[in-house]
């Protein structure tokens, strides 16, 4: 049995592909977890989609089948042609799919090194998927592994801090080509967890914010969390908004582009708008004066993100690759523990037994019972002793999990453990 991951990034394809590949719902994402888990090859599924990217982890009892299968649902989906598809995709097979969805987890595989939201998504994408009974004590492991990970590095380096999000990097794109933010209006488009990151980052930098949204109510919601004045304009009046303001950045989950030619008037000023959705919310528009910047053009920020970064990345890398190692350490020991437990209650069971057995012939007395089963129990405890911890040791080494089927097949029902033992404890709400 294997963990297998099915990636599509930043950095194996482009916008237009993502786009095509993007889960818009939750509809549409159950409906894709339940084909690819209706084959017996595949056994557990989670499906993370971003703006950035789209990770498909699983268990597999054959990850080449396995992988075959899901890009050929995954190409029935999106339109574009298997071929294409296996081409470009990321396919991560067991201690390589471990590292790669620690390496995501910790936001060390993100277009913005060290941005805080991919650990929330995928924790999103986890609870959902659980949920749906999609997922079961496989998943549950790397997935409360990952989480660890993720925390472990956040708080051992500080990657976390300054412009570590595709909305901040937006942002200080923006402020750079403006210059002096003093009074310079910034509209932003959507009313969800991108856009409240936008407003932040728009307001450290000195714009005076409007915001619009087709959820009116949803938008003024958002606006009163700020101190700070916001002005909610109504979506109908958004083709005069873009007439007016220098610095747009939409966020929105629509299917289909929202701006287009159409709606788009000539003005006699630069605007330099930020596209920051997948699906894109900007159609391919050729006015005077107009710069749009989709999720890919944010490059050169990142790069200088990551040339200032570097060395937390190391230090950041060198604790996925520790604990990508120490996650498989846990497998095994996880192997072994309810092997030794076994053992000892069958040792008490045969205690049991025996003891009563005497009782029942009249070679020991009844009143003598409680003191010869602890005798018994002394004997067995010291004598499992030395097998158990040899056991435990055995875990760390690659002759495990001979030792312990032999084991198994000996002594105990090779029976597994209730998933409940392995309860994630890194879901808290973000």
């Amino acid at each position: 049995m294997s963990y297998l991951i099915i990636s599509f990034s930043h950095k194996n394809t482009d916008i237009e592909m993502r786009e095509k590949l993007a889960f818009g719902s939750d509809e549409v994402k159950d409906r894709f977890l339940k084909l690819i888990l209706e084959s017996s090859i595949t056994k557990e599924a989670v499906l993370l989609s971003t703006c950035n990217r789209v990770e498909i982890i699983t268990r597999s009892l054959n990850p080449n089948a396995s992988a075959k299968l899901i890009l050929k649902e995954l190409s029935n989906y999106s339109g574009v042609d298997y071929n294409l598809l296996y081409k470009r995709a990321d396919i991560y097979d067991n201690d390589g799919a471990v590292h790669h969805l620690f390496t995501v987890a910790s936001a060390l595989d993100s277009l913005v090194i060290g941005e805080t939201q991919i650990v929330g998504q995928l924790k999103d994408a986890f609870r959902f998927s659980q949920s749906k009974g999609h997922c079961d004590q496989k998943i549950i492991r790397i997935m409360h592994y990952a989480f660890k990970c993720a925390a472990t590095v956040r708080n051992a380096t500080s990657l976390g801090t300054g412009s570590v999000s595709v909305a901040s990097t937006a942002v200080a794109k923006a402020k750079d080509i403006i210059k002096d933010t003093s009074g310079i209006k910034a509209l932003v488009i959507g009313a969800g967890e991108m856009s409240e990151l936008t407003i932040k980052h728009l307001l450290s930098s000195g714009f005076d914010v409007i915001l619009t949204s087709r959820d009116i109510k949803k938008a003024q919601n958002l606006a009163n969390t700020f101190e700070e004045n916001i002005d909610v304009a109504p979506y109908e009046s958004l083709t005069t908004l873009l007439g007016q303001v220098p610095v747009m950045i939409t966020a929105t989950s629509a299917p289909y582009p929202i701006i287009t030619e159409n709606n788009t008037p000539d003005v006699d000023f630069d605007r330099h708008w930020f596209d920051i959705a997948v699906p894109r919310d900007i159609d391919d528009i050729n006015k005077f004066g107009l710069e749009i910047y989709s999720v890919d053009d944010l490059q050169d920020i990142v790069n200088e993100n990551m040339s200032l970064r570097a060395e937390q990345a190391k230090t950041a890398y060198s604790i996925v690759s520790k604990m990508s190692l120490e996650f498989f350490d846990w497998l095994k020991s996880l192997n072994i523990e309810p092997v030794v437990k076994e053992l000892y209650v069958k040792a008490d069971n045969v205690i049991d037994k025996k003891v009563e057995h005497a009782i029942k012939k009249g070679f020991i007395k009844a009143e003598d019972e409680e003191n010869i089963r602890k005798l018994c129990q002394t004997i067995l405890t010291e004598y499992l002793h030395v097998p158990s911890k040899k056991l435990k040791n055995i875990s760390k080494k690659m002759e495990c999990d001979i030792v312990v089927g032999t084991i198994q097949n000996m002594f105990t029902s090779n029976t597994d453990e209730s998933h409940d033992q392995y309860k994630c404890d890194h879901l808290s709400k973000n």
